[in-house]
C-alpha cells in the first residue's frame, strides 16, 4: 500500500545577534508535525463493499497489481494513521488477471498497449493465468469489491458457488473467497463487524445495457429480477430496496460509512472514442456504395409515397456515402418503422450521426472484412453493424432516466441513515469535461489510453484514476466525521501500465 504524508518543509533561517560578549546563531524551530485524527469515526475495521469499481479492476481484468491500487486499499492506508487496522484482499493468483474453471479457460487476461502496424492497439497480455476459481481462499477479506455484480445481486446467497459459476448462476470472483457455497457478499460482509464501510454499487445495473449498445430490455417498473436478462436495466425501486438492504445490515452495530453515487457511463472513453464517422472514402469506393445501395433508396422513397414513413424518417434512413471525408457507418436500428411487410429489403438501416455513441470495442472491426474472400464485405459500409455496437439516442435517454433515479435514491440513502456522500457522477463529469490538475502542473483527463485517468478497456479507471476517487471519498469522510486524513498523491500511482 502507498501512503502520501504531508511534506513540510524545513527552512532553514540563520539569524546573526550581536552582543557585548560573543555572536549568536539562532535557528527557527520546525513545525510541530501534523497530527492525524480520526474525528468521530472509528476506522479499526473497515470493509469495503461493491463491484469491479471497488476491487480494483482494471484493463479488462483483475490483478494483483491492480487489486493493490484499488480506491478501497488506498483508503486503508489512511485509515492505518489513525488506527485502522489490517485490510485483507482476495488476491489473483498472479499479474495476469485471466482465471480457469477446473481446468478450463474462463476469464481473459489483462490489456496491454501494443504497438502493432496499426498503430496502439490494446491487447490481452500472453501468458497462461495461473488463478483457479475452484481454489478457495480461506479467511475474510475486507475487500468485498466483487466484479460483474449488480445490486440486488450482493443479496443474492449463493452468488459464491463455485459449482454456480458453470452453471452461469453464480459470480468467478466471488466463488473464489466466499465464505461457503450458500454465502452471499452482503452476509460475509456483515460478518465482520465492520466498524467502517464503503459501499459503491449499481453501475452494473445499467452499464451493462450501455456497454452492449442497448441490446438489454430496461425493466423499470419490473422488480422481479428473476424476469431479467444479464443486460438489461434494473427497476429503480429494485436497486433501492437492494442497496438500503446492505444499509440496513451494515448499520445495525454502529458502523459508520461513505456511500457514493453513480457516474454517467456516456462520459466513459467506451463511448467518447471511436467517432460516428470513422470511415474515409475515395471517389471509387464511395461511388460503389452508393451504388449498391441505390436500390434500398429507392425503397424508401416508394415508402414515403405510400406514407410508410414521413420525410424525416426518409432522411435518417437513406444511405449516402462522400469522397474525401470522414463518412458514418451504416447501421441496424431496431427504433426505426418496420418496413419489411411493405418490402422484405427494407430493412432498418440508417447511417450514425453526431447523436449517437460508438462503443471502444466497435473500432476494432469497422472497416475490416466480415469475408474475407469478399473484399466488398467491409463492417460498417456494406455490412451494417448490429444495434450492440452503438449507443443509440432513444437507449442514451433510458440510461439517463434510470442514471437519474438511481442517483436520487443513493444520495437519499445517504442522508437517511447519516453516511458520508461521495458525488461521483460530478466528480468523473469533470474530469471528462475539464480535467483534474495534479500538483506537478500535468492534468487527468478521460482521453483514451493518454489521459491518465482510465485504463486500457474504456470503462474502469487506471491507477491514477483510482487514486482521484479515493481522495474524493477521503474528503467526503473529512467533511463527514471531521477527521483530517491526508488522502493520496496520484503521481504515486501509473496512468498506464506499459506492460
Amino acid at each position: 500500500m502507498k501512503k502520501f504524508f504531508a511534506l513540510i518543509p524545513v527552512l532553514g533561517l540563520l539569524l546573526t545577534a550581536c552582543s557585548d560578549d560573543d555572536d549568536a546563531t539562532t535557528t527557527t524551530p520546525e513545525p510541530d508535525p501534523i497530527v492525524f485524527t480520526a474525528g468521530s469515526a472509528n476506522f479499526s475495521n473497515y470493509v469495503a463493499i461493491g463491484n469491479s469499481l471497488t476491487a480494483g479492476f482494471s484493463d479488462n481484468a483483475l490483478f494483483i497489481a491492480g487489486q493493490e491500487a484499488s480506491f478501497p486499499n488506498m483508503l486503508a492506508s489512511n485509515f492505518e494513521l489513525v488506527g485502522g487496522g489490517t485490510f485483507s484482499i482476495p488476491f489473483m493468483a498472479d499479474n495476469l488477471g485471466g482465471a480457469t474453471l477446473n481446468g478450463n479457460a474462463l476469464l481473459p487476461n489483462r490489456f496491454f498497449l501494443a504497438f502493432t502496424p496499426d498503430g496502439p492497439t490494446p491487447t490481452a497480455v500472453p501468458g497462461n493465468g495461473t488463478t483457479e476459481i475452484s481454489t478457495k481462499l480461506t479467511g475474510t477479506f475486507n475487500n468485498m469489491g466483487v466484479p460483474g455484480a449488480k445490486s440486488y445481486e450482493l443479496l443474492a446467497e449463493g452468488y459464491g458457488s463455485v459449482v454456480g459459476v458453470a452453471g452461469g448462476t453464480a459470480n468467478p470472483y466471488f466463488a473464489r473467497f466466499s465464505s461457503s457455497e450458500t454465502a452471499s457478499v452482503l452476509g460475509d460482509a456483515a460478518a465482520q463487524s465492520a466498524t467502517f464501510f464503503s459501499l459503491w454499487i449499481g453501475s452494473n445495473d445499467i452499464l451493462l445495457y450501455a456497454t452492449n449498445g442497448g441490446s438489454g430490455v430496461d425493466r423499470t417498473g419490473n422488480a422481479n429480477p428473476l424476469d431479467y436478462g444479464r443486460n438489461d436495466i434494473t427497476d429503480p425501486g429494485l436497486l433501492g430496496n437492494a442497496i438500503g438492504g446492505i444499509l440496513q445490515t451494515m448499520t445495525a452495530n454502529g458502523a459508520e460509512g461513505v456511500i457514493a453515487n453513480l457516474p454517467d457511463v456516456t462520459d466513459i472513453p467506451f463511448f467518447t472514442t471511436v467517432p460516428f464517422n470513422p470511415v474515409p472514402l475515395d471517389e471509387a469506393t464511395a461511388a460503389s456504395l452508393n451504388a449498391a445501395y441505390a436500390a434500398y433508396n429507392g425503397g424508401l422513397q416508394l415508402a414515403f409515397g405510400g406514407n410508410a414513413i414521413d420525410a424525416d424518417e426518409l432522411a435518417a434512413r437513406t444511405i449516402t456515402f462522400t469522397a474525401g471525408v470522414p463518412n458514418p457507418v451504416v447501421i441496424l436500428d431496431e427504433d426505426l418503422t418496420d418496413l419489411t411487410a411493405i418490402n422484405p429489403a427494407l430493412v432498418n438501416l440508417r447511417q450514425t450521426t453526431a447523436e449517437d455513441l460508438m462503443t471502444l470495442t466497435s473500432g476494432s472491426f469497422i472497416g475490416t472484412l466480415a469475408n474475407p474472400d469478399d473484399p466488398t464485405s467491409v463492417n460498417g459500409l456494406a455490412v451494417p453493424l448490429g444495434d450492440q455496437w452503438v449507443l443509440t439516442p432513444e437507449e442514451q435517454e433510458a440510461v439517463a432516466t434510470a442514471l437519474a433515479a438511481y442517483n436520487q435514491t443513493i444520495e437519499g440513502l445517504a442522508t437517511q441513515f447519516d453516511l458520508a456522500f461521495v458525488d461521483a457522477n460530478s466528480l468523473l463529469a469533470d474530469l471528462n469535461a475539464n480535467g483534474i490538475p495534479l500538483a506537478d502542473g500535468s492534468t487527468v483527463t478521460s482521453t483514451f489510453a493518454t489521459g491518465g485517468g482510465f485504463s486500457l478497456d474504456g470503462v474502469h479507471p487506471a491507477p491514477r484514476g483510482y487514486a482521484i476517487l479515493a481522495n474524493a471519498f477521503i474528503d467526503a469522510i473529512n467533511t463527514k466525521y471531521g477527521s483530517n486524513l491526508p488522502g493520496v498523491n496520484p503521481l504515486d500511482f501509473t496512468g498506464l501500465y506499459i506492460d
